[in-house]
């Protein structure tokens, strides 16, 4: 869960040793009292469904099984660490089984003693975060557990085939899922307001990774509804799998940008080949724009880099949500930014441009006492027109944006169509080695 910080990079300092002790008081008051009370649901839920449950050592020791491949899972993959942003884990595939085979308490209590482990072993992030994962694994898997219950009744039924069964375990696996990640992506929405549902909650990728973790969890829960020492036979698959979404996540977290999540320069660079490569191939036009953020500095040297971070971050939120799919999206370094448009003329690529213009001019950043604004200006370059390359392109985007600059700022400026070679006075744009 992704919750930005909306401190002022110079509080006070009482502000400052409060918030740097406990960076929950930093968030947005909304977001604080939600987590609150799922983790108090999540407490309640502990509270009386474990004084009504009788505990038998057959329920202990596969819980205690469970758990422990778990560790290992976690143990396997810790050496390849897991940096910021890559977040994704099989791990559901022992927590289903507690889920689905034991009694509720069992499910609230699965996800603790890993998210210690991750916490301990793996990389240590910020506390609530840990714990309110926790209490929402805790509470999607204590509703799917009691559906299950009322549904079926006995869960033995799995170790003996019955179709039935095996769908309504297939049934409450999604509840599972829906609604753990509904309640994550409640969080994450209301830590960035800006932010679009689409964007906390499923694209392609992360529906497909979750239909994995279901299949796989409704997997190991049959094996151990069978016997408990399939999962002897069912923890390396499991490791293997989750071994290698990690290391799948951390070559997509070395192509982007760690503060914008964007592509980096050099991952740009590459995407923007391939796309001029396809165009000269298939003969369709596409726009370069080259954007910049107007008087940056300012921002940095009166409200701090801390601040400035924020702007970055929602400068390139803005962009993402104004784009399409395809179309490939950059940080260049600094405050500047680069978009390819397949497809585009120069009349849409002008569209494009004043849209991102007028959504970005509207967007602000709290401050201590205040709303931080900031303007954009952005050079537009057409393929065929401006360039044939992305040198060519660069060089082009890059004039009209010093032009734009020269204007007086905050406007978007296209190059004369023919084609023109850039000031000699200004270096164009240095290529990632």
């Amino acid at each position: 869960m992704a919750a930005p910080s909306h401190a002022s990079a110079k509080p006070r300092v009482g502000v400052t040793a409060l918030t740097g002790r406990w960076p929950l008081l930093a968030q947005r008051r909304p977001l604080i009292a939600y987590l609150f009370g799922i983790v108090a649901l999540h407490l309640a839920a502990v509270a009386v469904f474990g004084s009504s449950t009788d505990f038998e050592w057959a329920d202990v020791l596969t819980f205690l099984a469970l758990m422990v491949c778990g560790a290992v899972c976690i143990e396997a993959t810790r050496r390849l660490g897991m940096p910021a942003g890559v977040s994704r884990d099989l791990l559901s595939a022992w927590w289903l089984p507690a889920a689905l085979l034991l009694p509720p308490v069992y499910a609230l209590l699965a996800p603790i003693p890993l998210q210690i482990l991750l916490q301990l072993r793996v990389r240590a992030t910020v506390l609530y975060r840990r714990v309110f994962s926790s209490a929402a694994i805790g509470l999607a898997g204590c509703m799917a557990s009691v559906l299950f219950a009322v549904l079926v009744g006995d869960p033995a039924s799995l170790s003996r085939g019955e179709g039935r069964s095996i769908m309504l375990a297939i049934g409450c696996a999604v509840v599972f899922a829906v609604l753990n990640t509904a309640l994550i992506a409640v969080a994450a929405h209301m830590a960035d307001p800006d932010t679009r549902w689409r964007e906390v909650l499923w694209d392609r990728e992360s529906a497909l990774l979750d239909v994995v973790e279901l299949c796989l969890g409704v997997i190991v829960t049959i094996a151990c509804a069978l016997n408990l020492a399939l999962l002897v036979l069912a923890l390396p698959p499991v490791v293997l799998l989750q071994r290698s979404l990690l290391h799948a996540q951390l070559q997509a977290a070395a192509r982007t940008d760690p503060k914008t999540g964007l592509l980096n320069a050099a991952a740009w660079q590459r995407e923007a080949d391939t796309e001029i490569v396809r165009a000269r191939r298939t003969g369709e036009t596409l726009a370069l724009l080259i954007i910049d953020i107007d008087h940056f500095k300012r921002v940095n040297d009166n409200h701090g880099h801390l601040i400035g971070d924020q702007v970055l971050v929602g400068v390139a939120a803005t962009l993402r949500s104004q784009l399409r799919d395809y179309d490939v999206v950059g940080r260049f370094g600094g405050e500047e930014f680069v978009i390819l448009l397949p497809r585009a003329d120069v009349g849409e690529a002008r569209r494009v441009a004043e849209r991102l213009r007028s959504r970005v001019g509207r967007m602000a950043v709290p401050a201590d006492d205040a709303m931080v604004t900031v303007t954009i200006s952005v050079g537009v370059a057409i393929m065929s027109v401006h360039g044939d390359d992305l040198i060519e392109l660069l060089a082009a985007a890059d004039l009209a944006l010093y032009r734009a600059k020269e204007l007086g700022r905050d406007r978007v400026c296209v190059p004369a169509a023919s084609r023109r070679q850039p000031d000699p006075g200004r270096r164009p744009p240095q290529q990632p080695s």
